[in-house]
């Protein structure tokens, strides 16, 4: 059995602690948490299972590290705090675990990664001989295995299209989706996440991997965008009001361009209310779903829709992730120190799941 710490309980690592404790190769042995309101409480009880696991939550990351775990799942957010985040990778990896995570977007395409992510990391696998593997939903799964998976049933392709349709009110991450992608300002207020490049940084890296799966040149990566307003005052379940007037649909893409055409698309709809830009594409409920549509003979179009945790769709998406990342742990104790991106890492088959219960 494979040692096995989850750093980080939130919408991530709820997830995480259910797929490691599910694992038939993974053995839960830690829980770091940093509220101070966590430590001491069960590891099921963190992970929304209804028993306990035996494994009580920890802010001394010192003393798990020390133990020598075999992998690590950073679960802990990066978006707000990438250099805190890589900080913690790095110590994980001189610790010597094999470290999986969806926290560093620019590690997702590892070989085009700025040194100032890369160098520590690959220094700290030097020194310690652990392994890292970054990887998520979209960008992730929805953009690099599945399309590329599909793109071999086509016999011609024009175009990969990869689209992420989602309402956003699902999301429990008020915060990000109010100040980071815009939600609920006023239309003159400038996000982060919608701030000319940051896209391209954030989702560049999939199109390159697509691009290097394919084995075609990039000429450039482009980015279009759109916003809606709402048109009236808007009541969500989880976020509370939104007013007429703010910003309530959000419409972008990150383009590959290959011999000056749009070849490879990774589209983003996003919206706060489904009354908002109905104009734009839905997904098949009106909730939120992943698709891939391959432009060309035959057209080829995929939609996949996850829940949990009580049919919620964002917590479906943040599952697959974990599944994919969790997954892969046992092939990385395996495969030689390094490095990985998702087109070294194969997506395998459940091996050992079907049919287990949780205990």
């Amino acid at each position: 059995m494979i040692s096995t710490v989850v750093w980080g309980t939130g919408n991530v690592g709820r997830a995480a602690v259910r797929a490691v404790e599910a694992h038939p190769a993974l053995k839960l042995v830690n829980v770091l948490v940093h509220d101070p309101e966590k430590v001491g409480r069960d590891a099921g009880d963190l992970g929304g299972l209804d028993h306990p696991l035996g494994v009580a939550a920890t802010d001394d990351i010192d003393a798990v590290l020390a133990a020598g775990p075999q992998a690590v799942v950073y679960a802990a957010s990066g978006d707000i705090r990438p250099d805190g985040a890589l900080a913690d990778i790095v110590r994980a990896l001189r610790a010597g675990a094999v470290v999986v995570t969806p926290a560093l977007y620019p590690l997702y395409d590892q070989r085009n990664a700025p040194p100032e992510f890369r160098e520590p990391v690959l220094a700290a696998i030097a020194d310690g001989g652990g392994s890292l593997f970054v990887s998520g939903v979209d960008p992730g799964w929805g953009n690099d295995v599945l399309p590329l998976l599909i793109s071999g049933l086509a016999t011609t392709i024009d175009v990969i299209r990869c689209q992420e349709i989602f309402d956003y009110s699902t999301y429990e991450q008020p915060d990000s989706v109010r100040y980071l992608v815009g939600m609920g300002q006023p239309m003159e207020y400038e996000p982060l996440m919608l701030m000319e490049t940051i896209p391209t940084m954030v989702w560049g890296g999939q199109i390159r991997l697509m691009a290097r799966a394919l084995g075609v040149e990039l000429d450039e990566i482009r980015e279009t965008m759109d916003r809606r307003p709402l048109d009236t005052t808007v009541s969500t379940r989880t976020m509370g009001e939104f007013e007429a007037g703010t910003q309530g649909a959000v419409r972008f893409e990150v383009q590959g361009i290959v011999e000056g055409e749009v070849r490879i698309v990774i589209e983003h709809v996003t919206r706060i209310h489904p009354t908002c830009a109905p104009d734009w594409p839905q997904p098949p409920d009106g909730t939120g779903a992943h698709r891939v549509i391959i432009e060309g003979r035959p057209r080829i179009e995929v939609t996949v829709e996850a829940a949990d945790e009580g049919e919620n769709r964002s917590a479906g998406g943040n599952a697959t992730a974990v599944g994919r990342l969790v997954g892969a742990i046992d092939w990385l104790v395996d495969a030689a120190p390094g490095l990985y991106d998702a087109l070294d890492v194969p997506l395998r088959p459940a091996v050992g799941k079907l049919g287990r219960k949780q205990r």
